[in-house]
C-alpha cells in the first residue's frame, strides 16, 4: 500500500518567525527543505521585508493593527452586492449605497474615456493596416523571404525604402524648384555666343546640324541640349525667391532622409538586440512559439515553414562555427589571428591601389578631353568622358568577390562575414566616389591655390569649367547612368545566357555551372552606392532623384526576374535581423559622406558667375543672410538669435541633460531586465531542486 506524504503544520514553526531549524533526530520538515532552495541563499540581498520560504503571516485579529482593521472595514463597505441583500444596519446600508453611487459615476466617466481611447487605438490600427496595404510589393517581398531567406528579403525591402526616399525627393523638387522657376514665366534661354564677362563666356549649345552620334553622345554624357535643361544646375535663373527655395529643398531633403533612416535603424536595432541577446534565438522559441496559428491557405503555411527553416539553418550554422572556435587551442587561435592580420593587410593594399587608380584616371581623363583627336571623334570623346565611371565600376565589380573569398578564409560566422564584406565594400565604393570628387575639386579650385592664374580673378577655374556645378552634376549623371547600364548588361548578357546554356548541358557539371546565388552584400552596396551618388548630385542635378526613381523601379523588376529565373536559395544564410539594422546604418554613413562635398560647395566655393541661380554671389550660403535682412525686424532678431551663444549654450545643456536622463533610464531598465532574468533562472533552479527532493523522498518511502 502506497504511503501518502503528509506535512505537519507544526513543521512551519511558530507564526511570524522564520523557518524552524532542522532538529538532529527529527525527520525532514518542509521548512528545512525550502530552506535549502537556491533562492533562499539570496534572502539577505533582497532586504529585511522579504519573507523566507515557509513563513506565515499572523491570522489572529488581536495581532492586527488599527490600520489593518480600517482597511478590512473599508473592504467590507465595497461589497459588490446590493445594499438590501446585506445583513447590515440601515445606516451601514446607506453608506454602502452612497459608495456604490460614487463608484458608478466614476466608472461611467472612466468608461467614456476608455471608450474614446479604444476607438482611437482602433482607428490607429486601421490606418496602419491601410498604409501597409498601400505599400508596393509587400506580398512579393514576403514571398522572396520565404523562398530565398531573410537576407535576400532585406535587399528588396531596402530597395522599396530607397524608392520611397527618391519619390519624396522628387516631390520636393517639383514643389520647391520647378514650380518657382516657371511661375513668373518661361525661364530665359542660354547665353549668347558673344556674351562674355570677366569670368569668361558660357555657351552650352552647339550651332548647326547635329548628327545622330552626337545626339547619342549628348544623351549619355549630359552635354549639348541636356546641359541647358532643367536637369542641371546652370539652367535655373537668378531669382531671389528661387535661390532660397533651391537651398531649402536641399536641406529639407537631407533632413527627411536622415529622420527616415534613423527611424528604420532604430526599429532594426530592436530586432538585432533581441536576436543577439539570446532571448528569442533559442531553438525552443523557434519550435514552440514561432508558428502563427492564424495562417489561412496552403501558400501562407508553406511560406511560414520556409521562413522557420531558414532561421533554424542560421542558428545551426552559427552554433557550429562557435563550437569549432571554442575547441581551438592557444596555438590554433594565434594562427587564426595571424591569418586574419595578413588578410586585412592585403585588403588595405587593394583599397589603396584602387583609390590611387581612381585619382589618376580622373586626372588623365580631363587632360585627354582637351586633345584635338578626341574632340573630333564622338565615340572616342564618349569613352574618354566615361573613363572615371568605367574604372570605378570595374573596381567595384572585381574587388567584392575578392573580399568575399577573403572573408571565408577568416573563419567568422556568416553574419560576421557579411558585416566585414559590407564594411570593406562600402569603404571601397564610397571612398572611390570621394576620390573622384576630390579630383574634380582640384580642377575647380586649381588644387586649392586661390592665387593661381586661372582662379585668381573669379575664385574658381573659369577657363576650363565656366559652369563647374553643371560639370559635377554631369559626372554624377554619368555614374548613375553607367551603373544602370552595367546592371542591365550583366543580367541580360551574362546571367540569363549562362542559365540557358547550363540548362542544355546534362549532368552534374551543368547543374554546378548553372547554380547562381543572389549575392546580398554586393547588391546592397550597389543600392547604397547609387543612392549616395544621388545625394551628392542632387544639388548640381536637381532631377537626379526622379531619374533614380525610374532606375529603382526598373531595377526591382529586373532583380526579381533574375532571382526567380536564374538564382537558387543560398547554401549559407545569415541573420535577417542583422541586415535590418546594419543596412540602414551603412546607408546613414553614405548620407553623411555625401553631405561633405555638398556643404563644402555651399559654404566655401564661389558659385559660377555665368550660370545658375546663385551667379554673382560670393558664396551660395550668402543668399540666406541677405534674405533674412529683408524680413521684418522681429523675424530678423529671431533668426539671428538662433545663431548666437545665448541660444546654443542652453540648447546644448538641455540636450546633455536629456541625453544623461536617457542613458540613466536605459541603464536602470537594463539592470531591471538582468534582475528579472536572474529571478527566472532562480525559479527554474528551485523547480529542479524540488523535483529532485520529491524523487529522493519518494524513493526513500518506496513511492514516486
Amino acid at each position: 500500500m502506497e504511503r501518502i506524504l503528509d506535512w505537519d503544520p507544526a513543521a512551519w514553526g511558530p507564526p511570524g518567525r522564520g523557518l524552524a531549524p532542522q532538529e538532529a533526530g527529527a525527520g525532514r520538515t518542509l521548512a528545512s527543505v525550502l530552506n535549502k532552495l537556491p533562492s533562499a541563499a539570496t534572502l539577505r540581498y533582497r532586504g529585511p521585508e522579504t519573507l523566507p520560504w515557509g513563513s506565515l503571516e499572523e491570522e489572529e485579529d488581536e495581532g492586527r493593527n488599527p490600520q489593518a482593521l480600517a482597511n478590512a472595514a473599508q473592504g467590507e463597505l465595497q461589497d459588490p452586492r446590493p445594499s438590501r441583500e446585506l445583513p447590515w444596519p440601515m445606516q451601514a446600508r446607506r453608506v454602502h449605497r452612497k459608495n456604490q453611487d460614487r463608484e458608478q459615476e466614476a466608472y461611467s466617466s472612466r468608461s467614456r474615456v476608455g471608450h474614446w481611447s479604444l476607438q482611437l487605438a482602433r482607428s490607429k490600427e486601421k490606418t496602419k493596416e491601410v498604409l501597409r496595404s498601400l505599400q508596393p510589393w509587400a506580398w512579393t517581398v514576403k514571398k522572396i523571404g520565404g523562398q530565398f531567406g531573410g537576407g535576400t528579403e532585406s535587399y528588396f525591402s531596402l530597395l522599396c525604402f530607397l524608392l520611397l526616399l527618391n519619390v519624396l525627393a522628387s516631390v520636393l523638387v517639383a514643389c520647391m524648384v520647378l514650380l518657382p522657376t516657371w511661375l513668373p514665366g518661361a525661364p530665359p534661354g542660354p547665353p549668347g555666343i558673344n556674351v562674355s564677362s570677366l569670368c569668361g563666356s558660357y555657351n552650352p549649345h552647339t550651332s548647326g546640324l547635329i548628327a545622330f552620334p552626337s545626339q547619342l553622345f549628348n544623351l549619355l554624357s549630359g552635354e549639348g541640349y541636356l546641359e541647358w535643361s532643367p536637369l542641371f544646375y546652370g539652367f535655373y535663373p537668378a531669382h531671389g525667391y528661387l535661390r532660397v527655395t533651391y537651398l531649402c529643398w536641399v536641406f529639407a531633403n537631407g533632413l527627411i532622409c536622415l529622420l527616415l533612416i534613423l527611424r528604420r535603424s532604430v526599429s532594426g536595432l530592436k530586432q538585432t538586440l533581441l536576436a543577439e541577446s539570446g532571448t528569442l534565438t533559442s531553438y525552443s522559441h523557434r519550435v514552440f512559439s514561432a508558428w502563427d496559428f492564424g495562417l489561412c491557405g496552403a501558400v501562407h503555411v508553406r511560406l511560414r515553414q520556409r521562413i522557420i527553416l531558414y532561421e533554424l539553418q542560421v542558428e545551426l550554422e552559427e552554433a557550429a562555427v562557435r563550437r569549432k572556435a571554442a575547441g581551438r587551442t592557444l596555438g590554433q587561435q594565434a594562427r587564426v589571428w595571424l591569418v586574419r592580420a595578413l588578410l586585412n593587410l592585403l585588403v588595405l593594399a587593394l583599397l589603396g591601389v584602387a583609390f590611387y587608380g581612381v585619382y589618376k584616371v580622373t586626372e588623365e581623363s580631363g587632360q585627354l578631353q582637351e586633345k584635338t583627336i578626341v574632340q573630333q571623334t564622338p565615340l572616342l570623346q564618349l569613352v574618354v568622358s566615361y573613363l572615371p565611371s568605367i574604372f570605378i565600376s570595374t573596381v567595384n565589380f572585381v574587388l567584392p568577390p575578392v573580399f568575399n573569398l577573403i572573408g571565408q578564409l577568416e573563419g567568422y560566422t556568416r553574419s560576421h562575414q557579411i558585416v566585414l564584406i559590407l564594411l570593406r565594400t562600402v569603404f571601397l565604393r564610397l571612398i572611390s566616389l570621394l576620390v573622384l570628387l576630390f579630383s574634380l575639386w582640384s580642377q575647380i579650385t586649381c588644387g586649392g591655390n586661390a592665387q593661381a592664374e586661372a582662379c585668381k580673378d573669379c575664385g574658381y577655374n573659369y577657363r576650363e569649367l565656366p559652369c563647374w556645378e553643371t560639370r559635377v552634376g554631369q559626372e554624377m549623371y554619368k555614374l548613375l547612368l553607367f551603373d544602370l547600364l552595367t546592371s542591365l548588361a550583366i543580367a541580360l548578357f551574362v546571367q540569363f545566357p549562362r542559365k540557358i546554356l547550363c540548362g542544355l548541358c546534362p549532368g552534374a557539371l551543368g547543374r554546378w555551372a548553372g547554380t547562381l546565388e543572389f549575392q546580398v552584400p554586393d547588391e546592397v552596396l550597389g543600392l547604397i552606392y547609387a543612392q549616395t551618388v544621388v545625394w551628392v548630385g542632387s544639388f548640381f542635378c536637381p532631377l537626379l532623384p526622379l531619374l533614380n526613381t525610374a532606375k529603382f523601379l526598373l531595377l526591382f523588376y529586373l532583380k526579381k526576374l533574375t532571382l526567380f529565373a536564374t538564382c537558387s536559395p543560398a547554401a549559407r544564410t545569415f541573420r535577417a535581423s542583422m541586415a535590418n539594422f546594419f543596412f540602414p546604418l551603412v546607408l546613414l554613413v553614405g548620407l553623411f559622406l555625401s553631405a561633405i562635398p555638398v556643404l563644402y560647395s555651399i559654404f566655401l566655393i564661389q558659385p559660377s558667375k555665368v550660370c545658375g541661380p546663385f551667379r554673382g554671389k560670393e558664396s551660395i550660403w550668402a543668399q540666406i543672410p541677405e534674405s533674412i535682412e529683408t524680413l521684418p525686424q522681429t523675424a530678423q532678431n529671431f533668426f539671428f538669435f538662433l545663431g548666437t551663444q545665448a541660444f546654443a549654450v542652453p540648447l546644448l545643456l538641455i540636450s546633455s541633460i536629456l541625453m544623461a536622463y536617457t542613458v540613466a533610464l536605459a541603464n536602470s531598465y537594463g539592470r531591471l531586465i538582468s534582475e528579472l532574468r536572474r529571478q527566472i533562472e532562480m525559479e527554474s533552479r528551485n523547480k529542479v531542486f524540488l523535483a529532485q527532493r520529491a524523487v529522493a523522498l519518494g524513493s526513500q518511502s518506496g513511492t514516486l
